[in-house]
């Protein structure tokens, strides 16, 4: 055991290892997708201004099926983007690289991240936790799923449909677009993370099911602002938004719940002195 102490300075240096391993894999993960930028571009991250993109076609067979005609049938997008300044396309695709290079290097990070804390867990710790990358990775990816086939959609239909006025033509910025789209990717999902951290804030004491509970209406509310935010401003776009997320609000309740009791648990089961 005396092998594992290790000084202050010894753990900022395990750190410092730690956060460059996880840099390194996302700046790999980076060359290789700017090697195929093209091909991330148009298949990935433009793919929205398709017509035919996946989550167009099923609303217009949903729409068609239920006997109701549907603009996403004969959806069309001005799919030219502008690059106002020479460096832009460069700068643009870098910047693109990175963020995807963080997405698909997310588990890595987490399990650089868990080899740091596992040697302060006990045992019977580590064997429990074993579960946390997998979770989080999941929980992670569900979120980028859920805004890339849901919201990112709707939200470039909306905003290229909607006018003020027939005097004003959407010429959108390349950085603006993109932007939209990797912000989008990113926020819901460390949105859909809430069980994860909420599991962390219980652990350390700072929440309980009580507390959560006792805020539910002010947690909703939140939701909804937030929601607003990172959608097109009509109801319907921030219901869809709103309900997987007060759903892992509510599962974030019983793991606050589950966690409470199996501490109590152990706490009872320690032999008093």
């Amino acid at each position: 055991m005396a092998e594992k102490e290790m000084s202050f300075l010894d753990h900022l240096e395990e750190l410092r290892w730690h956060l460059v391993r996880s840099f390194a894999s996302i700046f790999i993960v980076a060359i290789l997708i700017f090697a195929n930028i093209n091909f991330v571009f148009n298949e990935i991250l433009l793919a929205h201004l398709k017509p035919d993109f996946t989550t167009y076609q099923f609303f217009c067979k949903v729409f068609t099926s239920i006997g109701i005609d549907s603009n996403f049938c004969t959806i069309s997008f001005k799919q030219t983007l502008q690059a106002l300044n020479p460096t832009q396309q460069l700068m643009t695709g870098i910047w693109s690289s990175l963020i995807l290079g963080f997405v698909v290097s997310f588990p890595y990070i987490l399990w650089e991240f868990w080899r740091f804390v596992a040697p302060g867990l006990h045992s019977s710790e580590i064997k429990k936790s074993k579960g946390f990358i997998f979770i989080a990775s999941l929980l992670f990816f569900l979120g980028i799923l859920f805004s890339y086939y849901v919201i990112l959609p709707m939200s470039v239909y909306f905003f290229y449909n909607f006018e003020i006025s027939s005097a004003i033509e959407n010429n959108f910025k390349l950085e603006a677009y993109i932007s939209l789209i990797t912000n989008t990717l990113i926020g819901v999902a460390v949105f859909f993370e809430l069980p994860v951290i909420i599991y962390f804030l219980t652990k350390v004491g700072l929440i309980t099911p009580e507390f959560l509970r006792k805020y539910r209406k002010h947690a909703l509310v939140v939701v909804l602002v937030l929601s607003a935010i990172i959608t097109p401003p009509d109801i319907a776009s921030q219901i869809i938004v709103s309900v997987p997320i007060m759903i892992l609000y509510e599962v974030s309740i019983y793991v606050s719940k589950f966690i409470l009791k199996k501490e109590q648990k152990n706490v009872s089961k320690s032999p008093r002195i």
